[in-house]
């Protein structure tokens, strides 16, 4: 798939009309997914998130860019953040099977066309701009809407659109489009009122830092260099822009800060950092805030983070590691957190259909599912789902393990084997419907249409591709689910012996899963013309039967000394 993300802001966040205008011209192109809108009063300013096919979201984006114009008076707009358009920016981001370059070259695509058919002038800005001063949005955005007059300078004549104040410039004000990483925009809480204290506290934090000035630190005289340029002393955190503000409608100031390569500075550094530099001036961090979305790894080195610190097992699950996240961040201070409309993959799966049937089910649902008329799922989904059972229960026995009292010195290596069987166990759940993917995968193969000797061809090279893959799945779960026997039997070895026999049922669940998707690898080799492919697999197959029966063995007496 090839997906890029699209962030606009527009300047208006209190018109519930308009804002939903101009979000429907977005939802109006098919293939586009609108992922978040999130609208702020105090900052008069909305911010669009959506993604889908490159060019299904650049047609979205123009559209967007298009309405807003007709909507948004920038002569008589008002709001705490820094802006100059209606659509103040318009970033592409790449998600999956795109890149850096083809996001540059769609945003100045974006570009001509707003420039030539809706007469807006604009910048390219992060690595989409054409000049290196116009790389950073404080830059192209510096003196505000009100500095509109800049676009009839040399200095700062538009990358697209008119260079003269025309009344659609006027209007519409300078939108900048640029191609970025993923930003994520991220607000914190402070228990003070104080606009000033703020602002200090992100001057402290934040890339940029502060102008060094004579007498008071932020009205005081500017001292030059011997260029004639302000000398500054730089934040702590690198890839972070932020400045200090009082929002009304919580009653409190915080610090609004983008981290722009969350690879260099992530969100739980950026919230420790914020935390420090608030104390050492009396004030404390009481939460914050995602505007928009983040990525969900964010969030799992967030938990891992603060479990680090806790001293605590990093081998959970991606559910529980994102309420440690939550509570730990503060992120659900000012209103309650959903991962599910917060964390981009979460969004997106949810948008274009969750692929994860089965194991999105209850266990009674599944059950109920496997025992229907329908041959999927079957046996290679339900050996996936039993080994990845057994993997948990030694994942379970490693955590107990990290946990026990009087094995404190242990416990970041049991939390290390809790984590190697969780990431075995995110696969195995993977490979539950994947089977039934690679079945249903056949199923289409033979249905296609075999009039004319090329159907024919064709349908016959997608029923050997179909019937290699549903070989190779049940193949790929025996040798998964094998890897999760080593934690089993570290766990039968030197886990907590109260449960010694938890890590013995995961071995035997481990036997099964292996041996029923051999069964299936045998079986779904019928059919197949490449007798050089299957050979391959089943002497594989053949070695691992013999290997999963002799450790099973061994680990089975291993239990029954041991109890």
């Amino acid at each position: 798939m090839r997906i890029i993300e699209c962030i606009p802001n527009i300047s208006e966040g209190r018109d519930q009309g308009k804002i939903n205008a101009i979000v429907s011209v977005v939802e109006s192109v098919e293939g586009v997914m609108l992922l978040d809108v999130d609208p702020g009063k105090s900052t008069n300013r909305t911010v669009i998130t959506f993604a889908g096919e490159p060019e299904r979201v650049v047609e979205a984006a123009f559209l967007l860019i298009q309405k807003a114009a007709e909507l948004i008076d920038m002569r008589t707009h008002k709001g705490e953040h820094p802006r100059q358009g209606a659509t103040d920016v318009c970033p592409f981001v790449p998600i999956a099977g795109v890149s850096m370059e083809e996001c540059v070259a769609l945003a100045h695509q974006l570009g001509a066309r707003v420039g030539n058919e809706l007469g807006i002038p604009g910048y390219f800005y992060e690595a989409a701009a054409r000049q290196d001063n116009r790389r950073n949005l404080a830059n192209c955005r510096k003196g505000e809407y009100e500095a509109l007059e800049k676009i009839a300078t040399a200095e700062w004549k538009p990358d697209f659109g008119p260079a003269q104040l025309t009344d659609t410039a006027k209007r519409a004000g300078i939108t900048t489009i640029g191609a970025r990483n993923f930003l994520v925009a991220y607000n914190v809480n402070l228990n003070t009122t104080s606009t000033r204290r703020a602002n200090a506290i992100a001057f402290d934090i934040r890339e940029a830092g502060r102008t060094l000035r004579e007498g008071d630190p932020l009205t005081g005289k500017p001292i030059l260099d011997e260029n004639g340029e302000p000398k500054r002393i730089p934040g702590t955190l690198k890839s972070v822009k932020g400045i200090g503000w009082y929002i009304d409608e919580y009653g409190i100031a915080q610090l609004s800060l983008n981290l722009t390569d969350i690879s260099v500075t992530p969100v739980h550094i950026a919230f420790e950092e914020a935390c420090t530099k608030a104390a050492e001036r009396g004030i404390r961090v009481t939460g914050s805030e995602l505007v928009g979305l983040i990525p969900l790894q964010a969030m799992l080195d967030a938990a891992d983070y603060f479990l680090n610190k806790q001293e605590r097992s990093l081998g959970i699950s991606d559910k529980e590691k994102i309420k440690i996240a939550v509570k730990s961040l503060g992120l659900d201070d000012l209103a309650p957190f959903h991962p599910e409309e917060k964390i981009i993959e979460y969004v997106l799966a949810k948008k274009m259909g969750n692929a994860e049937k089965l194991i999105s089910m209850t266990a009674k649902d599944l059950a109920n599912e496997t025992a229907s008329e329908s041959p999927a799922p079957g046996g290679g989904s339900v050996s996936a789902y039993v080994a990845a059972l057994g993997a948990s229960l030694g994942v379970m026995v490693a955590n107990l393990s990290s946990h026990k009292r009087g094995w404190d010195e242990q416990w970041k290596s049991f939390s290390d084997v809790a984590e190697r069987g969780m990431k075995i166990q995110k696969e195995l759940l993977w490979l539950v419907d994947e089977d039934t993917r690679a079945f249903n995968k056949i199923m289409e193969a033979f249905s296609l249409p075999k009039d004319s000797e090329e159907e024919k061809k064709n349908r016959a090279a997608a029923i050997e591709s179909a019937s290699q893959y549903a070989m190779e799945i049940p193949m790929r779960t025996a040798v998964v689910a094998y890897q999760a026997m080593d934690i089993c039997a570290e766990m039968i070895e030197r886990g907590n012996p109260n449960s010694v026999t938890d890590a013995g049922v995961g071995v035997l669940c481990i036997r099964a899963a292996v041996l029923g998707a051999i069964m299936n690898v045998r079986i779904n080799a019928a059919g197949i013309k490449d007798k050089g492919f299957t050979e391959k697999l089943f002497t594989q197959a053949l070695q691992l039967e013999s290997e999963v029966l002799e450790r099973e063995e061994a680990l089975r007496k291993k239990v029954m000394e041991k109890m």
